[in-house]
């Protein structure tokens, strides 16, 4: 059936576990484009959703650190993180191990990719699917992209990830929506948590809504780092959302937030 629905997010602790923090109005508006998103994705009625994250030392360590990982267990835990902390309740997501499997078979075509049958989930997935899939009930297929360990995949390669992702799609019966979570310009878990590049991030949305490979991977890392910080080498997933579903992208919100640390984004694009 291939690709039903695309979107990016972002998947920051704060937009949860420090809620209450917020200013209400602020905090609702987000919530609300989060929550209109997650509909949007139901609409789509897909069998299984596709979720490229930038996991954070949960699962992979710089011991043996892939570029790309797939989960294929039959079903996660999360969070891995303190539940009061999240603000999100530990439970149990399914996965769909012979979807999975299909899936890495495709992609190790042209990319070389990890698999996992092992995955505790991490907020750069729970904060989503507590949005996005709110039942919990939806069959979800984790993906990591390195984001945090250097040396980094280059963005073309983050790319042509994208493409091999949606060749697999394209071969698969079931209808499948792919979501990239992550930044764009923030310092986490550094003395400059809070700090929030706006322009870049305006920036780089423009350029992803306009689906404009060149530009997007026009980005090196050390004017990223200089500029998005050290979170905003996970534009990876954005691009790779980008290269699967080919199409423009319109944002449903995308504003700065300080208390959560991050330009608080959900945007859809479509898929061609």
């Amino acid at each position: 059936m291939s690709l039903v629905f695309a979107g990016v997010c972002s998947h920051a602790p704060g937009i949860t576990g420090r809620a209450h923090l917020a200013d209400p109005a602020v905090k609702d508006a987000f919530h609300a484009a989060f929550h209109g998103m997650g509909a949007q994705l139901a609409a789509a009625r897909p069998d299984a959703v596709i979720v490229i994250a930038a996991e954070h030392f949960a699962n992979f360590f710089m011991n043996n650190m892939p570029a790309y990982a797939i989960g294929m267990a039959a079903q996660y835990e999360g969070p891995i993180e303190d539940p009061q902390w999240l603000g999100i309740e530990k439970r149990t997501i399914p996965g769909n191990p012979d979807l999975s499997r299909r899936i890495v078979t495709e992609v190790l075509q042209t990319v070389d990719t990890a698999f996992a049958e092992e995955w505790r989930f991490d907020h750069g997935i729970m904060v989503p699917l507590h949005f996005l899939t709110p039942h919990f009930d939806t069959d979800i297929i984790p993906v990591n992209i390195n984001c945090q360990g250097p040396p980094l995949t280059p963005l073309h390669r983050a790319w042509a990830f994208g493409e091999a992702l949606r060749r697999a799609c394209d071969k698969a019966p079931e209808r499948i929506a792919i979501i990239g979570t992550g930044g764009i310009s923030h310092w986490p878990a550094t003395p400059d948590s809070g700090k929030i590049n706006w322009e870049w991030d305006q920036q780089f949305m423009d350029r992803w809504c306009r689906n404009d490979k060149d530009a997007m991977l026009g980005y090196t890392d050390a004017e990223t780092y200089r500029d998005g910080g050290q979170g905003g080498f996970e534009i990876r997933t954005f691009i790779s959302v980008a290269a699967a579903a080919r199409g423009p992208g319109q944002v449903l919100y995308c504003e700065p937030i300080p208390i959560f640390a991050v330009s608080c984004t959900a945007a859809t694009m479509e898929v061609r």
